[in-house]
């Protein structure tokens, strides 16, 4: 099916009309990711982590010279002192020093208010006999965070992932950045002295994931991997997850703006750039039933564009990935929203409200043309780490219930035994199972 692009002169956005009689197979297509030959790749990945469960540090060194063009004589030589993360704060202009606090003050405040309404505590309750039970919710020991570290830095995927670790009451917090030719970013570094972080290495690809997931002598295996990373990162994610926790496999970044046609149009093309200056995979849909705003907004993105430094990317991402939808009306816009499953989702109309109810898949909602994504990513509080590729279907934002784990507890009194202890033993025969009827019946009243 070939989807149809306006001239490039006026529009490298695609037009769909939800009127056509293909659109379900034109949004179908829109929406697929045509994924490059992963074999090498996981080929690749399957054999660092192999030298790295074998070889430990060894291998993790080795690796490390030979992608990051870094000289050390151990392991222990590339992981970064509490000092050095305080030094490259103290180092920050004031405003970056204020901006990294705020950022992180309300990340903070965000997290505790979420541990609170999320159900992240322990209870229990007691029945009439006695018996006791209820749930005890405890912290993981050690989480391993990846952050990125090759085209770009993110300080604020430090904040987003280590901060409601700390909040959740990890205990151990460790990062690993690769700083390709021993290049570091201080803002990074900044931010893991302000979230908290408690140890950092420079090592970073398939095989610091490796060394989170099996522990080397100088590397602690971690009970779980948070962050984004490239595609070798995420094959190696995936491969050792059940060795470890992992928070999710991330695709390329999503926005999806509805619109009314009464927000800015210069607005909502900025918004549409924010996603998609990431990179060219990255995708920005607009919803709207107005078509004079549509146009209205083509011609924004003509004029902003140039502006722009990363401007061949957001070309590339808008041509390949990106779209107008011309809806019947706002209702049909969530309706579709709901099929595309957007990692972030913009209802940028006079009372976003209204339709709030009417959004079931969506990793972040921002409600009314004020709320740009980009708050989201950096200050506003929730967590930027979200559900990509329509896994918003079944999955949530990154939060602190990522970092906590829950065990049922069971305390039956002796009337209790007598009572459960004879549905037990019925039940435990029709399975076939005489061990587990016969520890029931062994308690049970004469």
């Amino acid at each position: 099916m070939h989807l149809q692009v306006l001239q490039k002169n006026k529009n490298m956005m695609r037009r769909l009309n939800t009127a056509d009689a293909d659109f379900d197979a034109q949004l179908k297509l829109l929406l697929e990711v045509s994924e490059e030959d992963m074999s090498a790749i996981e080929q690749t990945v399957a054999k660092i982590l192999r030298e790295v469960q074998q070889s430990g540090d060894e291998a993790v060194l080795r690796l490390t010279q030979q992608f990051d063009r870094l000289e050390a004589a151990s392991i222990a030589d590339l992981e970064l002192s509490k000092q050095e993360m305080q030094q490259a704060f103290e180092g920050l202009p004031q405003e970056q020093k204020q901006a990294l606090e705020a950022a992180a003050n309300r990340i903070k405040l965000y997290h505790e208010r979420q541990m609170i309404e999320s159900g992240c505590h322990s209870w229990e309750y007691t029945e009439a006999d006695g018996s006791k039970l209820g749930q005890q919710v405890t912290p993981i020991d050690r989480v391993g965070l990846y952050v990125p570290g090759g085209k770009a830095a993110y300080p604020s995927s430090v904040l987003m992932n280590a901060v409601p670790a700390k909040v959740a009451g990890v205990k151990e917090v460790i990062m690993v950045v690769p700083t390709p030719g021993g290049v570091h970013n201080p803002l990074v570094l900044a931010a893991a002295y302000v979230a908290g972080v408690d140890r950092a290495f420079t090592i970073g690809g398939a095989q610091a994931v490796g060394a989170l997931a099996y522990g080397t002598a100088t590397i602690p295996a971690v009970d779980k991997i948070v962050g984004p990373g490239n595609a070798y990162v995420a094959s190696a994610k995936r491969r050792v997850f059940g060795t470890v926790g992992i928070d999710m496999i991330a695709g390329p970044s999503e926005i999806l703006v509805i619109c009314d046609g009464t927000t800015d149009p210069d607005w909502v093309a900025m918004d549409l750039f924010s996603q998609a200056e990431h990179d060219e995979m990255a995708q920005s849909i607009l919803l709207c039933p107005d078509t004079s705003f549509m146009d209205a907004v083509s011609k924004s993105i003509q004029k902003l564009l140039p502006q722009m430094p990363r401007k061949e990317v957001i070309t590339a991402s808008l041509t390949k990935r990106g779209a107008m939808i011309l809806v019947k009306d706002m209702q049909q816009a969530c309706a579709i929203s709901n099929q595309i499953a957007p990692e972030h989702m913009e209802i940028s109309t006079k009372n976003p409200r209204a339709y709030l109810p009417l959004i079931r898949h969506a990793g972040a909602i921002f409600l009314g043309k004020y709320t740009s994504e980009s708050l989201g990513d950096y200050c506003a509080g929730p967590n930027h780490v979200l559900p990509t590729s329509r896994t918003s279907r079944f999955s949530s934002p990154l939060g602190v219930y990522d970092f906590v784990k829950r065990s049922s507890v069971i305390e039956i009194s002796e009337e209790g035994a007598n009572t459960l202890g004879k549905i037990a033993n019925t039940l435990a025969l029709g399975e076939g199972l005489q061990a587990h009827a016969m520890a029931a019946v062994m308690r049970l009243k004469p």
